[in-house]
């Protein structure tokens, strides 16, 4: 079960080492539906940042779990990040339980598009938009002073013409689709070890996957740089930086027995 990190594959960390502090409180489901300003200086934000996540590449972490996989080591990966980069990696199995940034819904009619749409789209709404970026968040929002965002135009559902745009990820105060959620506890429920790779399980919504694996007497491994809020339940933990252990790790467990994840 990956979790976030920068990360060798480009993209900033929220916690951890590494972590980044953010700027700004991140973006809640409440209110970019409820606030067009709100809403604004999101899409301003993150239509500056998402050249670096549309950037980004799988890292050498990315692709040995890739290869344990291929290998038939690891059946299912259960990722918390939105960057699309265990896909990229070449996994064949993965829940991304927070959705992904590369895609946009819209929730009027549900239309699907892909990110590399809309940022044409806003860009040709936006010609004249040119702001400084100071820093990027994990999620391609972007730290951007309010008074660059007064003149950004969002645009709306390209299909039903009136819909409200919105990222494909699961936003604060936002639930995760209960079905992805099922999705996962039955992954973990079907495994014979379950290993957590770079998160702090910070929040309940990875967190839980440990606990249930635990109750089910299910042995857990946890990969992290720094303590997690799940090392108590954990059979072993390892406390290093995963770029580097995670491909060695890879090498060694490939002589033994299957590892569901």
């Amino acid at each position: 079960m990956p979790g976030s990190g920068r990360t060798p594959a480009g993209i900033p960390d929220y916690r951890g080492p590494s972590g980044v502090a953010r700027r700004h409180t991140p973006m809640t489901f409440q209110a970019f539906t409820r606030d067009p300003l709100a809403r604004r200086r999101y899409w301003a934000r993150s239509h500056l940042g998402w050249r670096l996540i549309a950037g980004a590449a799988p890292n050498a972490g990315h692709r040995a779990v890739a290869g344990l996989q291929h290998a038939g080591l690891v059946d299912t990966v259960i990722t918390q990040n939105v960057d699309g980069l265990h896909g990229a990696a070449g996994s064949p199995s993965v829940i991304e339980l927070h959705g992904r940034l590369d895609e946009v819904t819209c929730l009027d009619c549900g239309n699907l598009t892909s990110r590399e749409e809309l940022h044409r789209r806003l860009r040709e709404a936006n010609p004249e938009f040119v702001a400084r970026v100071a820093a990027v968040n994990p999620d391609g929002d972007v730290d951007l002073p309010d008074g660059q965002v007064e003149a950004f135009r969002p645009v709306d559902c390209g299909i039903c013409g009136t819909g409200m745009l919105k990222p494909d990820v699961v936003f604060f105060g936002e639930t995760v689709p209960p079905q992805r959620v099922a999705r996962c506890f039955a992954a973990v429920e079907q495994a014979r070890a379950l290993l957590v790779l770079g998160s702090s399980l910070t929040v309940m919504s990875g967190r839980r996957f440990v606990i249930r694996a635990a109750k089910r007497g299910i042995p857990v491994a946890i990969v992290n740089q720094g303590p997690t809020r799940g090392d108590g339940h954990a059979t072993v933990c390892v406390d290093a930086p995963l770029g580097a252990v995670l491909p060695q790790l890879a090498a060694r467990v490939g002589a033994g027995a299957p590892l569901g994840v």
